[in-house]
């Protein structure tokens, strides 16, 4: 039963991220994301979800990451060009939770010069405890200002989304992520 209704979620999900008005289809574009699923009778299987995701960041990795008691569905910036890229450009997120940023080293400052829509930002540390937050506004001045965590820029991890999506985060949580 369990994997017939899957199949069903599966079908359904599949037929709602498909179906696009033709003059929205130049404005989004769709990635794949592969779900892993509980399979009757025991065992995992895995299945590719069509989603779509903006064309500005059509080229990066999708992933469920978990954040302390929820699964969220972000875009991965794991390399100076993707971070440096991160939301500019982006109107909406369309079926993404967000962006997840990640570095191997101590991460660098934020800003949101050419970035459209305001966002707010969480900071994790190496081990993935909860650092910092802040709301950010699209930059209309030259220089446009920077965020970082009020002590310092030690951390490994940060998670940009719509204004008050991450308002869940609190300082226990704790995200799970590794590449």
């Amino acid at each position: 039963m369990r994997l017939l209704t899957t199949t069903i979620l599966i079908a359904l999900l599949t037929a709602a991220c498909t179906s696009t008005p033709a003059d929205s289809e130049a404005t989004t574009t769709t990635a794949e994301v592969t779900s892993t699923t509980e399979l009757a009778g025991g065992g995992e299987g895995t299945t590719t979800i069509p989603i779509q995701v903006p064309p500005q960041i059509a080229d990066y990795v999708v992933e469920h990451v978990q954040v302390g008691d929820r699964m969220m569905l972000l875009a991965i910036a794991d390399n100076p060009g993707l971070r440096a890229q991160g939301l500019q450009g982006v109107e909406d997120l369309l079926d993404l939770d967000g962006m997840l940023f990640f570095w191997r080293h101590d991460g660098d400052a934020f800003w949101m010069k050419d970035t459209l829509i305001p966002l707010d930002i969480v900071w994790f540390n190496e081990d993935g405890t909860y650092k910092d937050r802040a709301s950010m506004e699209p930059c209309t001045a030259d220089p446009c200002p920077t965020f970082r965590p009020a002590e310092n820029l030690d951390f490994r991890f940060a998670i940009e989304a719509p204004p008050g999506t991450l308002d869940w985060i609190t300082p226990d949580t704790v995200i799970t992520y590794s590449d």
